[in-house]
């Protein structure tokens, strides 16, 4: 029995009834009498309470949670707990035992629910770590009838959940290109892009006059454009960083989080548009190699075999990395490297690496930059600590720069933008290449 609200108040009207008997009678035993209906006030009310809450027991409502399916890391994700109040009108309240590791969005759960009435609430919890995670019971309180005290146990719902990479943002981003390939959004994207002939439509108002085909006007009698699409099957080669720079926390995520959640969507473009898709994991030396393949059906093998992939505190070693990918890729391929850079000196090694890709490879370096280091750079101060701190993100950025410039006059393709937009930006970067037909 836990009190409630109600029985408190009335202890506390017996308490003040109690008080002012004994400051108002004049007889000489006003406080024993005070203290004898104080005592005998009390008893009732406690008696009635745990009678109130005993009466539960018999119109216990049903709690159950819905089924846990994967979650993605850095989101948020809805839990749903189903109520059956029962045959009377019922107030609850609701305490599910999610990992302490995570936030939610409220626990405990409130609600009052009528009689002979099924209700879902709702949390959401957002993982900023990926592993699995034990889901305990849910505990119940259930005020009584009366309104005097809460009875309260234990629904056994013990569940164990896997938390994965951003399903939900490659859920996303498979819809918006199946939408990109259908239809007029297709035709806007495909129209001028790449190499291989797609099909012929008729001519319309912008339309890029080169693309005519006079042959087939001439047959029609009626102007048709040639409709082009880039070349399938080539070959995409991501390698994913994990070594030291890739542990540091950026909004809430490691930067390997962020890398890895790139890779994926970046993975699933590839696979959409016909490429043959491998992802190297590396810091000192490779620690996961799956080599490239195409079809949708290899995206869910690249999600179970990366997913378990953590960040290491070690040195990585980039050269290594290029030179196990040549020995195992003899093909021409885009070869995009997920890392971050400090400053051209720092990261020779990366350049190095990447040179040696040229000219058999297209290389194309990706970087995640900390948006917490723009926001100070391009932030003004007077403060003398604040512009110390300002001075040295600008430096950071300077640096950055020439080493971009550095890369961009080899041949190396860059791209530099926040961990949490990177892989939005990536994405639209690989569709332009593709586009362009520069692999």
């Amino acid at each position: 029995m836990i009190p409630s609200v109600r029985l408190f108040r009335l202890l506390i009207i017996g308490g003040a009834i109690a008080s002012t008997f004994a400051t108002l009678w004049p007889s000489d035993s006003r406080l024993m009498i005070a203290i004898a209906g104080l005592i005998g006030w009390d008893g009732v009310i406690l008696l009635l309470a745990i009678w109130d809450s005993w009466r539960v027991q018999s119109e216990r409502i049903q709690v159950t949670r819905q089924p846990l399916q994967r979650l993605s890391i850095g989101r948020e994700n809805q839990v749903g707990l189903t109520v059956d109040s029962g045959r009377q009108a019922v107030e609850i309240q609701l305490y599910d035992v999610y990992p302490m590791d995570f936030s939610v969005s409220a626990m405990p759960l409130k609600a009052t629910l009528p009689a002979n009435t099924q209700q879902e609430l709702t949390y959401t919890i957002h993982p900023d770590h990926r592993g699995e995670y034990v889901w305990g019971d849910i505990q119940v309180r259930q005020l009584g009838p009366w309104k005097l005290a809460w009875s309260a146990w234990s629904v056994p719902q013990k569940q164990t959940v896997a938390v994965y990479p951003d399903l939900m943002g490659l859920r996303s981003l498979a819809i918006r290109l199946a939408f990109q390939s259908t239809g007029t959004i297709r035709q806007k994207h495909r129209l001028g892009l790449g190499a291989e002939f797609a099909e012929l439509r008729e001519y319309s108002v912008g339309d890029d006059p080169r693309l005519i085909d006079w042959k087939a006007t001439a047959r029609r009698n009626s102007p048709l454009v040639r409709v082009l699409e880039p070349e399938q099957e080539q070959t995409l080669i991501i390698l994913l960083d994990r070594g030291r720079l890739m542990t540091a926390q950026v909004k809430g995520l490691s930067r390997f989080d962020w890398g890895l959640n790139a890779t994926l969507s970046l993975a699933l473009a590839g696979l959409n548009r016909g490429d043959r898709v491998g992802v190297g994991v590396f810091d000192r030396q490779i620690h996961t190699w799956i080599p490239p393949t195409r079809g949708q059906q290899h995206l869910p093998d690249l999600i179970e075999r990366l997913t378990p992939i953590q960040p290491e505190l070690l040195e990585s070693d980039y050269l290594s990395a290029v030179t196990n990918l040549v020995n195992q890729q003899h093909r021409r391929a885009l070869v995009v490297m997920i890392t971050d850079i400090v400053d051209a000196t720092a990261s020779a090694e990366l350049l190095s690496a990447l040179m040696r890709l040229r000219p058999r490879y297209l290389p194309f370096c990706v970087t995640l930059r900390d948006p917490q280091v723009d926001h100070i750079a391009h932030t003004p101060t007077e403060d003398v600590q604040a512009a110390y701190n300002r001075a040295v993100a600008l430096d950071l950025l300077a640096q950055r720069q020439v080493t971009f410039g550095q890369l961009k006059q080899q041949g190396v393709l860059t791209l530099d933008a926040p961990a949490n937009q990177i892989t939005e930006e990536l994405v639209e970067e690989y569709l332009r290449i593709k586009g362009l037909s520069q692999l």
